[in-house]
């Protein structure tokens, strides 16, 4: 949520409407795995305006956490909601020290997986969401490196925000 897209919002709704979920929590990891914390808004900061995206839809809600491993992230949760590259990410042994062994004990206390195709990438053994095409080349890296059109991509509240200074992509 770096910063939130309109593809982190679409991916949430639809796997509220797909589980039949009465709420779907946004986490942030204060630290989270594979990702530069160098140049990143505080954790703070985004939870302030992710609480404004929650704030019009009673079904979202926002998380804090200092976990780091998707397992851990969903302890205690119905659903675990993830994007196919996320998913991948959580099959890598390299997570896990280069264990398959540690890989496969983390997988399985997972809880129902709930995976939004990417790129088409459609992952098997997991149930897939239904969201729109377009939205699988939605970016949160892209709109902070300012790749043509993706400013688009932003969340309005993350926009009034002023959190993010959205680089607009010169075209040649």
């Amino acid at each position: 949520f770096n910063p939130p897209t309109i593809a982190h919002l679409a991916v949430a709704d639809a796997a509220r409407r797909h589980a039949g979920l009465d709420r779907v929590d946004l986490v942030l990891s204060r630290e989270a795995l594979g990702k530069p914390v160098a140049g990143t808004p505080p954790v703070e900061d985004r939870r302030a305006v992710l609480e404004a995206v929650a704030a019009s839809r009673p079904w979202l809600g926002v998380v804090v956490t200092g976990a780091r491993l998707i397992a851990d992230i969903a302890a205690g949760y119905d659903a675990v909601v993830l994007g196919a590259d996320k998913w991948a990410q959580v099959l890598d042994p390299a997570w896990y020290a280069g264990s398959t062994a540690a890989r496969d004990a983390a997988v399985a206390v997972l809880p129902r997986v709930l995976v939004a195709p990417r790129h088409g990438d459609r992952p098997e053994g997991v149930e897939l969401l239904d969201v729109a095409d377009h939205l699988g080349s939605v970016s949160a890296t892209a709109v902070r490196t300012g790749a043509p059109d993706a400013a688009a991509w932003i969340l309005p509240e993350a926009v009034a925000s002023g959190v993010w200074a959205v680089r607009r992509a010169e075209r040649s």
